[in-house]
């Protein structure tokens, strides 16, 4: 499918005369040579566009020889070139020489059989199309002559600038980022919703058919397109959230997904690499795409396995077959090897991981599915915190060092014993943690603040009594859920902080990842082709589990399937907004 999509790309940018008609190309032939695995050859490689710093080219590699199984393609540059980003092909650079190798999709070619892949670079001076090159360590000789590429920009420049060389260290610093029409339409028309309609909101890709559109939602393409045009002539960030592993939510019913628990071979080819594809068009260069990697999936290998008194069998089956650390690694590993995208990997929320047995050891699996499937911590720009919850941002009546008559607030039936109060502090601490276990120094933070504002009439203005811990913690707290274990469409929750950049140290922005309206899952069972099942939590009738202290759900009524609109949830969303609409 990928291999597909580039070709119909690359007509539909040389219709549009995107493509620079005079891009300099090399043909390549090679000669049989004894004993050679593969002795003959033939490489086309062509300059598709060219601007002051940087190129675009496109390689076809035609095998004349013997059927071969796999791959590499290798030359040297006679001056500066570097090669920034590529797809349809694994391409590393040392000086001037560059290797590419064959992705797992068109390593085999028979006797006749051609493949493409494409990147993009940088140069300065001159950007001379090589002269030579080996096929699997066979040199293919009779080059023809090159044409020069041009020294002046085309009459047509490209419609986006070209790549950056580098990521930045902040992507939402200094940019817009993406409105999503679809939501944005469906939040406009409820009364009163125009006054947040045009808020960026994440892009769930949650199961296959979402790349290419469902009905009532564009696909990856479309919104892409849609993004350029709200670009402009400055930065703008387009979020993703990649959640669609074999195995889905192993403790949470309702967000279940297509995908059995065996299915990681699906999950890389049908999902995954397709994204990627997509992602890597040199169309896309001039966005700056942010991932939210795989929601819920790591925290639920520490937390929900044999052992813990909240363990499921769903877990501890995609904890034995390595299946969630497989795909992360794998999604981590291509798309962060795509110049202009930023991967920020779930970190669950100060509700979940807060204590002590679980923060550590949450850091240290993280670390192990960034190292994963050839990923690198490289790879990992940053976390998320509060994905699609409701924890307070910040709570200012009461901090874990406080103490009522003598006896810590960390007693309190709310805190449990718990090292956190709210989702700034364990972001921040979280991410030091992560940096000391080898984590780069400037990781990022993202915090979902899209239902975590607890205002309206009921927020609290100062201290709870001071009669005991309960009293002082329950009377003073914003969050008002019944449990920090509560977390399907809770009663009383309202729109948090607005989504900004850099607002607190080692956070790169408040974000709404979650779309404001959308449901958690459905209060009842509710039959559907998506693979969502229902989760009891969801049910407003629920005297709940080990997982929430077998409290109440809080959960609103009448709710549909978890993604599908919710007119309720936005309008209490909206009522309860803090800061106030």
């Amino acid at each position: 499918m990928s291999r597909t999509s580039r070709t119909s790309r690359t007509a539909l940018l040389a219709a549009l005369g995107l493509i620079t008609a005079t891009g300099a190309t090399a043909t390549v032939f090679g000669t049989a040579t004894a004993g050679a695995a593969a002795p003959g050859c033939k490489v086309d490689y062509q300059v598709t566009n060219q601007w002051s710093t940087g190129f675009g080219a496109n390689v076809t590699v035609t095998n004349t020889g013997d059927p071969v199984s796999a791959w590499t393609l290798e030359w040297s540059y006679a001056g500066n070139q570097q090669v920034t980003q590529g797809w349809n092909a694994t391409i590393t650079q040392a000086g001037a020489a560059v290797t590419a190798k064959n992705a797992s999709y068109n390593g085999a070619l028979a006797t006749g059989g051609s493949t493409s892949f494409g990147f993009n670079g940088t140069y300065s001076g001159t950007n001379a199309v090589p002269a030579t090159f080996k096929l699997n360590g066979v040199t293919c000789n009779g080059a023809t002559e090159p044409t020069e590429p041009p020294t002046t920009p085309p009459t047509t420049p490209p419609t986006t600038p070209p790549p950056a060389g580098s990521k930045v260290d902040n992507p939402y610093a200094g940019a817009k980022v993406y409105v999503n029409p679809d939501w944005s339409a469906k939040a406009a028309a409820e009364p009163g919703g125009s006054r947040i309609a045009n808020q960026p909101t994440g892009v769930w890709m949650d199961r296959i058919a979402a790349i290419n559109g469902t009905p009532g939602a564009r696909g990856l393409r479309a919104h892409l397109d849609e993004a350029l045009k709200q670009k402009g002539s400055g930065e703008l960030v387009v979020q993703l959230v990649i959640y669609n592993l074999p195995g889905r939510d192993c403790a949470a019913l309702a967000s279940n997904g297509e995908l059995g628990a065996t299915e990681i071979g699906r999950y890389k080819t049908e999902y995954i690499d397709p994204i990627a594809a997509i992602l890597a068009d040199p169309k896309y260069a001039g966005l700056r795409i942010v991932n939210a990697v795989e929601i819920d999936s790591l925290p639920n290998l520490v937390t929900n396995v044999s052992g813990r008194p909240t363990a499921t069998a769903n877990c501890d089956v995609m904890k034995a077959n390595g299946n969630y650390i497989t795909g992360v690694g794998y999604a981590l590993n291509k798309l962060g090897s795509i110049g202009n995208v930023y991967n920020y990997v779930d970190a669950g929320h100060h509700g979940w991981l807060g204590w002590d047995s679980n923060f550590g050891p949450s850091a240290e699996l993280f670390k192990t599915a960034a190292t994963a499937e050839g990923s690198t911590v490289d790879k990992v720009h940053g976390f998320i915190v509060n994905t699609a919850n409701y924890s307070a941002l910040k709570e200012d009546h009461f901090k874990i060092g406080d103490s009522v008559n003598g006896t810590s607030v960390r007693t309190s039936k709310w805190i449990d014993w718990n090292q956190y109060t709210d989702e700034l502090s364990y972001a921040q601490a979280m991410r030091d943690k992560l940096v000391s276990i080898g984590f780069n120094s400037n990781l990022g933070m993202l915090v979902d603040t899209s239902r975590n504002g607890w205002g309206g009439t009921q927020r609290p203005t100062g201290p709870g009594a001071l009669t005991n811990v309960d009293t002082y913690v329950n009377g003073g707290k914003y969050d008002r859920r019944i449990h920090l274990g509560n977390w399907c469409n809770q009663s009383g929750a309202g729109l948090g902080e607005r989504p900004q950049a850099a607002p607190a140290a080692g956070i790169d922005a408040y974000v709404w990842m979650k779309p404001p309206g959308e449901s958690d899952g459905a209060s009842k069972e509710i039959p559907n082709t998506e693979g969502k099942g229902f989760d009891r939590m969801c049910d407003p009738t629920y005297t709940g589990n080990v997982r929430n202290g077998n409290s109440m759900s809080g959960a609103l009524p009448d709710s549909p399937l978890a993604g599908a609109w919710f007119s309720a949830q936005f309008q209490e969303l909206m009522k309860n907004a803090h800061p106030a609409l």
